[in-house]
C-alpha cells in the first residue's frame, strides 16, 4: 500500500532484481555565501516487473512499508528520458 511521501527522481542504475537506484538532485543553501550548493541523495525502490525502466527515465515512487533493509519506495509511473509515458 503507498502512503506518505511521493517523491521524483531519475533513474541511476537498473541492475538489481526488481530494484532500481534512484538519484534526486536538490540545491542547499549556503548563508555565508549567500549561494546554493548541489547535492543528492541516492534512493534504492522497488520496481514491479509490468514497468520497463532505462538509466536516466524519471520515475514517481511512493512511499510504503519497509521491503527490505534500505528499499521503503515503491516505483508507480515512470516517465521516459525523452518526456513521453511508457
Amino acid at each position: 500500500a503507498i502512503r506518505g511521501r511521493i517523491l521524483k527522481g531519475v533513474v541511476k542504475a537498473n541492475k538489481m532484481r526488481r530494484t532500481i537506484i534512484v538519484r534526486r538532485d536538490y540545491l542547499h543553501y549556503i548563508s555565508k555565501y549567500n549561494r546554493f550548493e548541489k547535492r543528492h541523495k541516492n534512493l534504492p525502490a522497488h520496481l514491479s516487473p509490468c514497468f520497463r525502466v532505462n538509466e536516466g527515465d524519471l520515475v514517481t515512487l511512493g512511499e510504503c512499508r519497509p521491503l527490505s533493509k534500505t528499499v521503503t519506495f515503491n516505483v508507480v509511473d515512470v516517465e521516459a528520458a525523452g518526456g513521453g509515458k511508457k
